[in-house]
């Protein structure tokens, strides 16, 4: 009888054990979804910024078409991006074409001095500042997440539970790695 209580009380541990394990990847990975959701909340912010940016450059740089565009291309672009990768890569195109847009502010003194400009400019690099904070914590989530699918005695339960490894936030190049200019 003493057998088969001891029996009970392994297999209990072992139930409980596995569910405590199971519950701690469900929290992980839930907590990889909310920081991805949070660079997206920043992403949206940047790209609702872009329009207003471009509009406000629009009328002293009326011959710089072909920067404008590229612009409103790159930020369609990153608008239809998904999944970490492939918004790297979108986001790397818009950071380059704002880039561009920037380096031609420097032509134009009386847009510089615009308030509008101005004040697009600070709402743009706190929004900078947001999205490398969001990344940062998105990356850490990720990691975590992925070192604990990953390890002994968790990993089996991963697999059978189905969970799999998330793609880190990476920037795809060098010019990306880049801090973005938006200094005038």
């Amino acid at each position: 009888m003493t057998s088969i209580f001891a029996l009970l009380a392994v297999v209990a541990l072992v139930v409980v054990w596995f569910i405590s394990m199971y519950n701690s990847l469900v929290q992980l990975r839930n907590y990889v979804d909310n920081a991805w959701a949070q660079i997206d909340v920043q992403l949206k912010r940047r790209h609702d910024l872009i329009p207003n940016l471009l509009e406000t450059v629009k009328g002293y740089m009326s011959h710089e078409r072909d920067t404008l565009e590229a612009v409103t291309k790159a930020r369609t672009h990153a608008m239809e991006a998904h999944g970490p990768a492939d918004v790297g890569v979108a986001e790397g195109e818009l950071n380059g074409a704002l880039r561009g847009l920037m380096i031609n502010v420097e032509r134009y003194p009386d847009l510089k001095a615009s308030a509008n400009f101005l004040a697009l400019q600070e709402e743009l690099a706190s929004t900078e500042n947001k999205i490398s904070f969001a990344r940062q914590a998105y990356n850490d989530s990720v990691t975590r997440y992925n070192n604990r699918i990953q390890t002994i005695p968790t990993n089996m339960i991963a697999n059978m539970g189905g969970f799999t490894k998330r793609e880190l936030f990476v920037l795809s190049d060098e010019t990306e790695r880049a801090a973005p200019q938006v200094k005038f």
